[in-house]
């Protein structure tokens, strides 16, 4: 029988995959000193710049793509601020974010030649606008550093008496090392690579993985007017989340789009965090004139309709909605879209501003984990030392990133907790 190809890598720290944490995190061990070794299963594809490979691998693919390839890398907040963005699991993440707090993330890639800037909402994004430009600050450190990139996909981690021991990749080849940092990402996005390895490893070394659901992700509806609205971008409008008994559980002023299957963009995915339990107990509500309250919207209509006497009612909302919109609004208006403008009544007058201000939208359900910005759910952070990343349960084993059962609303949050657990996991692993 043939021996396993073993490669001694003892006096390295290994990092599994090469998204922001396992990029950052093999930064920070590699300019405390540590020796690397980043595993990255990605390979190189002609049709990309090689700016974002390392010899073969295909290095911060879901990094390019996030905050539409800008890259929100932060949010320059307090971290109160940061605490009531977190929704789940968010005392577990203070020990982090004080070690790596946004603005030492924003010196770290400022000191490496990114220029950053701060937008509405303090979300952090290179002045350039390009995601590229945060990848090759993270790439080019990495070489400076002399890390050691390998492009292969591992398929097992070992541990023996309660500690790392080894990595396997596919190809039948053992590395041994003692420490690793599992960097793996969730299920969201899988053309990037992340496809639930890194859960795989984790239940195979012992430790608890919750439920794993989407996050961040458009919303699916039930009402057959999304789909005749396909297209339509609605801007500047508020989108209110009730769950079933009425409360708001979300509420917030910005953009979003109506798709075949319901409704998409900034808002919905914002909302869709707050979603906890069974979609379809919760229901949206678009304010579409925010800035008007219904006794300045009761005097904007009379002042529409008194220029519009003779026309029908679906003709004289031109100035007040979008004309994809206008016949939708009138049927669920319930007055007829025919209806002469000087025949409104004071009641279906009411009934229209009450519609502007909120119109309804039902919810069916999520669009695939596939389709989500992250995951929620992961290693259970109970087994895991908030100091350190570390297992409680297996020496050497450190975790970072969106594997860990942690995520953040939108805003750059959650690259915010990628950056912080991979420093904490980085300079755990170097000692």
């Amino acid at each position: 029988m043939s021996m396993k190809k073993q490669i001694d890598f003892s006096n390295k720290i290994a990092i599994i995959g090469g998204g922001a944490a396992g990029l950052f995190s093999a930064c920070i061990a590699a300019e405390n000193g540590a020796e690397v070794v980043l595993f990255e299963k990605n390979i190189s594809g002609k049709e990309l710049s090689s700016e974002v490979f390392f010899d073969n691998a295909y290095l911060g693919k879901k990094l390019l793509i996030t905050g539409k390839g800008r890259c929100n890398l932060t949010n320059e907040c307090t971290r109160e601020e940061f605490m009531k963005n977190i929704p789940r699991n968010g005392k577990f993440l203070f020990a982090a974010f004080s070690a790596m707090p946004p603005q030492k993330v924003m010196d770290w890639f400022e000191d490496h030649g990114v220029p950053l800037k701060t937008e509405r909402g303090n979300r952090v994004f290179p002045q350039s606008d390009k995601a590229l430009d945060i990848l090759k600050a993270l790439k080019s450190c990495l070489k400076s550093c002399g890390v050691k990139v390998i492009n292969s996909k591992i398929c097992a981690i070992n541990a023996c008496d309660g500690a790392v021991c080894s990595v396997e990749s596919e190809d039948g080849t053992e590395y041994l090392c003692k420490n690793v940092i599992v960097c793996t990402g969730g299920l969201s996005y899988p053309v990037t690579g992340s496809d639930g390895d890194g859960y795989r490893f984790a239940r195979e070394l012992g430790h608890t993985v919750t439920e794993t659901s989407p996050s961040l992700v458009p919303i699916v509806c039930g009402d057959s007017f999304c789909k005749r609205l396909q297209g339509l971008s609605l801007r500047n409008v508020t989108l209110t989340l009730k769950d079933a008994s009425g409360k708001k559980v979300f509420s917030e002023l910005g953009e979003m789009l109506f798709t075949h299957f319901g409704v998409s963009g900034p808002l919905v995915l914002s909302a869709s965090a707050h979603i906890d339990g069974a979609p379809s107990e919760y229901s949206l509500h678009i304010d579409l004139k925010p800035a008007l309250d219904e006794k300045t919207l009761d005097e904007r209509l009379l002042s529409d309709f008194s220029k519009n006497l003779n026309r029908d009612y679906k003709n004289a909302l031109s100035l007040l909605l979008p004309a994809k919109l206008i016949p939708i609004f009138a049927e669920i208006s319930g007055i007829p879209s025919d209806t002469k403008v000087n025949s409104i009544t004071k009641k279906q007058r009411t009934r229209i501003i009450a519609q502007l201000k909120d119109f309804p939208v039902s919810i069916s359900g999520f669009r695939p984990i596939a389709e989500a910005v992250i995951t929620r759910g992961g290693v259970k952070t109970s087994e895991i030392n908030p100091s350190t990343m570390e297992s409680k349960l297996v020496s050497g084993l450190h975790f970072a990133g969106e594997i860990i059962d942690a995520d953040g609303y939108t805003g750059g949050f959650n690259l915010q907790i990628a950056f912080s657990t991979a420093y904490l996991a980085a300079k755990s692993a170097v000692k």
